[in-house]
């Protein structure tokens, strides 16, 4: 099977896969080195480790679209992509989904915020039109070259419209064609464990750490029967208590050891970004 269709068996499986989140090439690199089985390229995550700005619709599709191709080159699992609002109307969310694919992705998920958007756990979050979402799920659809490619329909209406309409609108993505849905931010249990009762499409939820959804682990939303359980910052708040720690120990002791525990040995590094690979390169090449 090819990324597209590992995908999409690993969504209609509903065991609770669990798919972090990358924000960019060495990130997506080592979760494919731990033996994950798909990638999702956090819109969140490329904001903060690269402009250092919250998750406000900072981002363009320029930024999502560059890094989409870097860690396409960089990994083999399949990639599930954050497009956001797909950076304005339905036109626009042609164009992303054209874009995107070119660039790797095998699924683009878009969600009906008004642009620009923000962090589905921040508040102050506004919604468009069932019809304005619906209309910009059937032009993703549309602008498909590869039938293959699956598009994911989030919505964020549970904040601002109450659960019911977030399920009624999930099951509008559905009939517009979309492959997965993803209900943001429910904030109590018994919702998390209704959604997939409520929605015959394969499901994805979202593991905020910190945010407002409750935690629910992986086996256990697999068997409520979802397909995807995701993780879109752990590398990333790991990776910022990882910088933390080591900076911290070298702005106090004045040197940091290999030995520490803190920071990846130097070999390790160079075996994760494939190093030897490039040595026998240079070695078939040399003269």
């Amino acid at each position: 099977m090819n990324t597209k269709q590992q995908l999409k068996a690993l969504a209609g499986a509903r065991r609770g896969a669990l798919v972090p989140g990358a924000f960019n090439a060495l990130s997506a690199k080592l979760i494919e080195d731990l033996g994950f089985e798909a990638i999702y390229i956090t819109g969140a995550g490329v904001t903060n480790m690269w402009f250092a700005m919250p998750d406000q619709g900072f981002m363009g599709l320029h930024e999502i679209a560059e890094h989409t191709a870097r860690i396409r080159d960089a990994v083999q699992l399949p990639l599930i992509v954050d497009a956001d609002t797909g950076f304005g109307n339905a036109l626009n969310v042609y164009h992303t989904v054209r874009t995107l694919e070119r660039a790797g992705a095998d699924c683009i998920q878009l969600e009906d915020q008004v642009h620009p958007k923000r962090c589905g756990h921040f508040s102050g979050k506004e919604v468009i039109s069932t019809e304005e979402a619906v209309a910009k799920i059937k032009a993703a659809v549309d602008a498909r070259r590869d039938s293959a490619t699956l598009i994911m329909a989030r919505t964020d209406a549970a904040a601002t419209h109450g659960f019911e309409a977030a399920v009624e609108r999930a099951q509008r993505f559905a009939e517009a064609g979309a492959d997965i849905l993803f209900v943001e931010a429910v904030t109590q249990a018994e919702e998390v464990r209704a959604l997939p009762q409520r929605l015959a499409t394969p499901q994805l939820m979202n593991m905020v750490i910190g945010g407002k959804t409750p935690i629910f682990d992986a086996e256990q939303l697999g068997e409520l029967g979802y397909g995807l359980v995701l993780y879109a910052n752990a590398a990333l708040q790991g990776a910022v208590m990882g910088m933390h720690k080591a900076l911290s120990t070298l702005r106090d002791d004045k040197q940091v050891l290999e030995s520490s525990g803190l920071v990846t040995p130097f070999a390790e590094r160079q075996r994760l970004v494939g190093k030897p690979g490039w040595d026998a390169l240079e070695e078939k090449y040399r003269g």
